[in-house]
């Protein structure tokens, strides 16, 4: 699979994230932190103790490392969670299906990733 290949799979932008990286290795380099970054775990770790401030966090951490990745689809859901989260201190009612979302377009990114570095 190529990165380009990656990007279409996961809805993501290969020419946006072309723009901010001059070569394909080096978007591979920072695409294989991602499983590294921790907030995915955070997020779930929060979500499951009932702690929006953290969840707030960590999901609008992963907002932003998805956006600077180009993981377009990813980050979407993870802006609806984090503007569903924020300002609140407690978790809405919707932060489970919201979290589920998050979760299925993160796995899909690491199941892809899994692919691509194979």
């Amino acid at each position: 699979m190529t990165i380009r290949e990656f990007y279409t799979l996961v809805g993501g932008s290969y020419d946006e994230v072309a723009e901010r990286f001059p070569s394909d290795a080096l978007i591979l380099r920072f695409l294989t932190m991602l499983p590294q970054d921790g907030s995915m775990e955070l997020l779930a770790r929060s979500v499951d103790a009932a702690d929006a401030k953290t969840a707030f966090r960590a999901v609008h951490t992963l907002k932003g490392v998805a956006l600077n990745l180009g993981l377009t689809a990813l980050a979407g859901v993870c802006s609806e969670m984090t503007e569903a989260l924020r300002g609140s201190d407690t978790l809405p009612a919707s932060a489970p299906a919201l979290f589920e979302a998050v979760q299925r377009e993160y796995d899909k990114v690491t199941g892809a990733l899994a692919q691509l570095t194979a």
